[in-house]
């Protein structure tokens, strides 16, 4: 019996966190398996007698783009991958017992302009693909019958967005069986109210929804738990009529466990609801305790803890996998991302999948949640490639209008309970100057200080950039209606324009995008606006000009993670400025940040041709490719590479500039044993140090020292031979059978098992046992190949297998060969 007493314990703990969050109330379930799915229009896809039985069987979430095939002929703008039009249905048993309760469906994302519908009704449409949503299905469900869903999904502007968007139903699907009776959805409201070390206050709302005709008195009883204990308690009696119906109470918290970013503290506030001592529904919703403070002259403070945000700017796609991301492959990314120094996120530019941020509230990472790219009228889509050619004009502004506010309302309702979001993002470069708004101070020559193309000077005929005033008020009413406790703000591209609107002014915080160069100055024109970066490149400068003004809070990198989409032109599956790759690994700028944001001691090395002696370094990135643009071709030469890959094989005697990314106060450079160079001192101009030196074969390594000339961290790279073999450098050895994932990397190595950095081997993956493989990721921006088989070409010697389990038990038994080289197996067990 304790046995069992247990087990439910911590099942419902499971079940809290994963389920009740999401919708707030009843008993949800999953339904992501079974479904059909075409990649056609078909005429009356709703109706039950059609015949689906052709159609391909599927499991959600499901990206259809991500799986189609790349071409030059589709939009760069996402990825030359394409969109389309499709169905999707699944059939229903709902047991003949739940007749009396209600029924509903609730979808975490549909992209997009989705219709859905049951039993041959249409239930309604949603045309924002990245927004969640519930219909009620009760009036036309058959109980103790088979029930159909259908669901129609138009996709046909593939090219509607800037980056990779996805298509399909491409998160989770929920079945909610609950009371007339229940909690409304999103009803549960929990913030801390105010904050000390010895006590806290939560607020708490509670909204009951009731279908029922009857007057009905009502116990609802919030419990708040830590570790599985109660610390706090209230219950209030209600008595509503057949509406909806709310009550408000507060618990105080004696000796709180904070929440951080070291120390990330989290609470479960148990909400229950009977009627007459009989429980009618109850959900558990994840919180935490803290505060933080916005201030004009010092920036931000968490718990009282002044500090700078360093964040970066995410997608929603995970390379090869789209953006149906499994929740394990967010976590491990993010881990990653905190592990070099980031300490915050901005959902660049739309609402992302529930996971995220429950992942950001477990793990101490602050977010920035951002709503919109786009409002009323249409940006500029790049088809040919990024900022080339003729753009094309696809978008979501066709329905910004009647569903803007309520999509905005939904997101604020359905996220407001995650303690690591701090703030709310009405949108992104909506006033980009001429991309589509317009103002007569466009016409003010090279002084008006923009830091962004302004396509031409003032057009009369464009739409006035004084609308951005009304609409951002219109904005930041609906955040703050359902969210009082956290600041609005926005990613402002054309400040100087936005700046003779009412736009900066309706905002709590206001977001500069690549706009350092007005920090100081509009710090002292408008000193009441609370300034930081929300969209930076990672140049040393820009950070600069957030470590030395302390006005500045923060900045969000663009981008932390290689995303898919606003390629450049063919061929190019995405924008590679990340910090990591599209396969989450740590790129070489990502160590350089590492060196600017950890505060654990790190070196790491990297190298290329020394520029001026020999070929030059190729600079992949199109941050870097700019700044050499801009500088000319001495650029390399008097800014060492933020680029440079961990490489030690070139030509003997061949002059290489080796670069060292690290926090140390100094490092030193040691070749076989012997130390080279002199011992260089951190530089502070570029952030960077370097040598160059002949190569020879052999083992090279870096040793930072503190100011004292002691080792506090060291880093080497080795020549390799040619590939050899196939090892596997990270793979789980057990994952769950219900859609557990494994992630695998294998590395190309030589007869020595060091790396080989310079193999492109072709890759097969064979799996025998309960599980399938959902991609293989290499990483290599400018691979066009077929990514929906088993094999692939590795990329600087390495690739990553997705592996995920099909819902039996066993061995997963999954080999790599690859041609002229030994292979590898390995041995996952389902459980």
């Amino acid at each position: 019996m304790e046995i069992k007493k247990l087990f439910l314990a911590v099942l419902f703990s499971y079940l809290s966190l994963s389920i009740f969050g999401q919708v707030s109330f009843g008993q949800p379930e999953k339904i992501n398996e079974g479904w059909k799915f075409t990649l056609n229009d078909v005429k009356d896809g709703q109706n039950t007698s059609l015949d689906d039985k052709r159609w391909k069987s599927v499991d959600l979430p499901h990206d259809w783009s991500v799986k189609g095939q790349l071409s030059p002929t589709l939009a760069s703008a996402t990825g030359y991958l394409p969109g389309g039009i499709g169905w999707y249905r699944k059939t229903l048993d709902i047991p003949k017992d739940k007749q009396g309760e209600k029924v509903y469906l609730y979808f975490e994302g549909v992209y997009n302009r989705s219709e859905v519908f049951i039993n041959g009704q249409l239930l309604g449409k949603r045309p924002n693909g990245y927004i969640s949503f519930m219909y009620d299905v009760t009036p036309y469900i058959k109980y103790g019958q088979e029930n159909v869903i259908a669901v129609r999904v138009d996709h046909s502007q593939s090219a509607d967005s800037r980056w990779y968007t996805g298509s399909g139903i491409y998160r989770n699907v929920w079945l909610v069986y609950a009371n007339p009776i229940h909690i409304a959805q999103w009803g549960v409201y929990v913030y801390p109210k105010s904050v000390t070390k010895k006590q806290a206050i939560l607020s708490v709302e509670v909204e009951i929804d009731n279908s029922d005709v009857k007057a009905t008195d009502l116990l609802i009883t919030n419990e708040l738990l830590f570790d599985g204990k109660v610390i706090a308690k209230d219950s209030r009696k209600l008595q509503m009529a057949a509406q909806n119906n709310k009550i408000e109470t507060e618990l105080k918290v004696n000796n709180p466990q904070i929440w951080d970013l070291n120390n990330p503290n989290l609470y479960q506030l148990k909400t229950t609801v009977s009627n007459k001592g009989k429980v009618i529904d109850q959900t558990i919703t994840t919180t935490g305790i803290r505060n933080y403070t916005f201030d004009v002259n010092k920036g931000f403070a968490l718990n009282g803890e002044w500090m700078k945000v360093k964040g970066v700017c995410i997608h929603h796609d995970a390379g090869v996998l789209g953006a149906a991301v499994p929740h394990d492959v967010w976590k491990r990314r993010l881990q990653t991302l905190k592990s070099i120094g980031v300490n915050a996120v901005r959902t660049s530019h739309n609402p992302q999948a529930p996971d995220l941020y429950a992942l950001c509230d477990e793990l101490g990472i602050l977010v920035l949640n951002e709503a919109y790219d786009e409002w009323e009228f249409p940006k500029r889509k790049w088809l040919e490639g990024w900022n080339v050619g003729t753009p094309g004009y696809q978008g979501s502004f066709d329905f910004f209008e009647e569903w803007g506010e309520k999509d905005l309302a939904d997101l604020v309702r359905r996220d407001r309970n995650h303690i690591s979001i701090f703030a709310w993002s009405i949108g992104n470069e909506v006033d980009y100057p001429n991309d589509p708004y317009s103002h007569p101070v466009l016409d003010g020559g090279n002084n008006t200080g923009f830091t962004q193309a302004q396509f031409g000077g003032y057009k009369k005929d464009a739409p006035d950039a004084m609308r951005l005033g009304d609409i951002a008020k219109r904005l930041v009413g609906v955040v703050k209606k359902y969210d009082k406790s956290r600041p609005t703000t926005a990613g402002l591209a054309g400040v100087a324009m936005s700046n003779e609107t009412e736009y900066p002014g309706a905002l709590d915080i206001a977001g500069y995008n690549y706009t350092e160069s007005r920090y100081i100055l509009d710090h002292e024109k408008y000193p009441k606006r609370v300034l930081y970066g929300s969209e930076n490149r990672h140049d040393l400068e820009a950070w600069k000009a957030v470590r030395d003004n302390e006005h500045i809070f923060g900045q969000f990198l663009w981008t932390g993670i290689d995303y898919l989409g606003e390629s450049g032109r063919w061929p190019s599956r995405g924008f590679y400025s990340g910090l990591l790759d599209f396969g989450g690994f740590i790129k070489p700028r990502g160590y350089f940040r590492q060196s600017l944001w950890s505060d654990k001691p790190m070196a790491y090395l990297g190298t290329y041709p020394t520029p001026g002696r020999g070929s030059k370094s190729q600079m992949k990135d199109v941050w870097s490719q700019l700044d050499a643009d801009n500088e000319g071709q001495n650029y390399e030469e008097k800014v060492p590479s933020m680029d440079a890959w961990p490489i030690w094989n070139y030509d003997e005697g061949q002059s290489i500039r080796v670069v060292c990314y690290t926090n140390a106060a100094k490092a030193k450079l040691v070749l076989n044993g012997n130390e080279v160079g002199k011992v260089k001192e951190y530089d502070d101009n570029t952030g960077i140090i370097y040598w160059d030196i002949p190569y020879r074969d052999g083992k090279l390594e870096v040793v930072g020292l503190d100011k004292n000339n002691n080792e506090i961290s060291r880093y080497a790279i080795q020549s390799s031979k040619q590939p050899y073999a196939l090892t596997i450098t990270q793979s789980e050895t057990e994952i769950s059978k219900d859609k557990g994932l494994a992630q695998i990397v294998v590395q190309v190595v030589d007869e020595n098992g060091i790396p080989v950095m310079f193999s492109d081997n072709e890759v097969t993956c064979q799996i025998q046992g309960p599980a399938k493989l959902l991609g293989l990721e290499a990483s290599n921006n400018k691979d066009m190949s077929d990514y929906t088989d088993n094999k692939h070409r590795v990329f600087h010697g390495k690739i990553l297998a997705y592996i995920q389990a099909t819902g039996q038990q066993g061995e997963i038994k999954i080999r790599f060969t690859s041609p002229w080289l030994k292979a590898v197996n390995t041995t996952i067990i389902a459980k």
